[in-house]
């Protein structure tokens, strides 16, 4: 369970993150190797479809500068679960509570961007629910940070608040349906042209 460690709080103020802890229950072996292991999956997973998802509106023509911002939350969000997970609460407090400004408040940031951009780019085949649904889940994610953030039932708001972060990440099903196969391809870079034995140079000098 996550709670809402009271005596922290002024601590948490001066250090300027938030005023709340993750859960005590991933801090101690091996539940913090399982916590661990998962966060560190699904930092992954966050990473792979911030990628696809900026291939996806850059093939659409969405706005180039947005659409990069949005890569940049989307990879700043996955190192924050890293964080989260690696450094616990009660071995690194400041790391794990920057992994948790990364996690949380920068994922909501990222959906929201997320959200105008469905809006400048419109999906290309049906789902035009897509775009409103998103847009009530950024909102609802923004409004359980902020009731979080001022300890109104803290512990519900912050699974709330991750429940609805990993539906709006499961959401993206719905724009990659269309996607047939995805994959990397590496370019060998050309050798540098060689002379052949016998062939050489030569210049007339002139008298």
């Amino acid at each position: 369970m996550w709670v809402t460690c009271m005596g922290g709080r002024a601590r948490l103020y001066l250090l300027g993150f938030l005023p709340f802890f993750p859960s005590t229950c991933g801090s101690d072996p091996p539940q913090s190797c399982i916590f661990s292991q998962v966060l560190n999956v699904g930092a992954f997973l966050v990473v792979w479809i911030s990628c696809l998802r900026f291939q996806q509106v850059q093939d659409w023509g969405g706005p180039c500068a947005l659409n990069a911002a949005g890569l940049c939350l989307g990879l700043l969000c996955a190192l924050g679960a890293s964080l989260v997970g690696n450094f616990q609460q009660n071995n690194q407090l400041e790391t794990h509570l920057f992994g948790a400004f990364l996690a949380f408040i920068v994922g909501v940031v990222y959906f929201w961007v997320q959200a105008v951009l469905t809006h400048r780019v419109k999906p290309q085949r049906g789902r035009r629910w897509i775009g409103p649904t998103r847009f009530c889940l950024s909102a609802g994610s923004t409004a359980l940070l902020v009731a979080s953030i001022l300890g109104v039932r803290a512990a519900a708001c912050e699974w709330t608040l991750a429940l609805t972060l990993f539906l709006l990440f499961g959401l993206f099903a719905v724009d990659f349906r269309h996607i047939e196969s995805c994959s990397l391809r590496l370019q060998r870079q050309a050798p540098a042209p060689t002379l052949e034995l016998g062939a050489a140079s030569t210049q007339t000098l002139a008298p």
